[in-house]
């Protein structure tokens, strides 16, 4: 009788690994040519659906969440979560995690926007000077009043004021206009 109820689990355990096997080979001889060859990678550009921005939301809001946490707040499975999670990291959408400091940390530093001009064609000469400022946390090009915005953060306003110095002495930069930050309303950036 055993004998008998083992070879029938063995069995159904067969036919159900065939009719995978079969929606398998049926799905990838389905699948567009350059999909089926092996190597052939297959980068996405961002993320792919809601579920994927709401995952990235989430991380943004604390990058440390467990998958289990994630998972139930998303209405997923953990193992679909750890699987976007390695798919947004793979293609490159997510390219790392980060510490943010408390709010008293990030109060000991001041920050202030700069908007600089530049003279047509020095924008990578000045670039590169200004790379070498560590208290420079971003720089980014932007269409408008400005060639560049400038993020500083310096440990105090005799610290700063050296600085928008530095950058107005910097060969190619014809003007600054500088905003100091009062207070910080919203951060999702790490």
């Amino acid at each position: 009788m055993t004998l008998t109820i083992n070879i029938i689990k063995l069995t159904l355990r067969r036919v159900t690994q065939n009719k995978c096997m079969n929606r398998i080979t049926s799905r990838a001889a389905k699948a567009p040519i350059s999909a089926r060859h092996e190597g052939v990678p297959q980068i996405q550009s961002g993320p792919k659906d809601a579920t994927d921005r709401e995952l990235i939301a989430l991380l943004q809001a604390n990058a440390r969440e467990s998958a289990a946490n994630l998972a139930r707040k998303l209405g997923i499975a953990r193992t679909t979560v750890l699987a976007r999670l390695s798919r947004l990291e793979r293609d490159k959408v997510i390219v790392g995690y980060t510490t943010l400091l408390g709010q008293d940390s990030r109060d000991e530093l001041l920050q202030a926007y700069v908007g600089i001009s530049v003279q047509p064609r020095t924008g990578r000469a000045v670039e590169l000077r200004l790379s070498r400022m560590p208290e420079l946390r971003q720089l980014s090009t932007v269409a408008g009043e400005f060639d560049y915005i400038a993020l500083l953060r310096s440990e105090s306003a005799s610290r700063l004021d050296s600085l928008l110095d530095e950058i107005g002495s910097v060969e190619g930069v014809v003007r600054t206009t500088t905003n100091v930050v009062l207070a910080l309303r919203i951060n999702r950036q790490a």
